[in-house]
């Protein structure tokens, strides 16, 4: 996936588009919900927001496990690129 936004970032509105409509759905995990809105705009506004969101997809560390146990980023990866993925999103 991380490869896939870092080639065309505009990808990223997918998942600020899945955000604004779970807290519109009244998804109770808006603090989680809100870190990623906050660090998907900042991959927006500089390279160094984007450095640090591409890390997180990449990373198999434990923190970065936790962001990516709950992702906004359905809709990015077709089926078939979701197959071969070794963690999804329950969403």
């Amino acid at each position: 996936m991380a490869d896939k936004i870092e080639a065309d970032p505009t990808l990223l509105e997918i998942p600020l588009a899945n955000i604004a409509r779970w807290l519109g759905q009244g998804h109770s995990a808006v603090k989680r919900l809100e870190g990623w809105r906050s660090m998907i705009q900042e991959a927006q506004r500089s390279q160094e927001g984007m450095d640090k969101l591409l890390f997180i997809l990449r990373d198999e560390e434990w923190e970065s496990m936790m962001w990516k146990g709950f992702s906004p980023f359905p809709g990015i990866l077709t089926k078939e690129e979701l197959k071969r993925l070794s963690w999804t999103s329950s969403h």
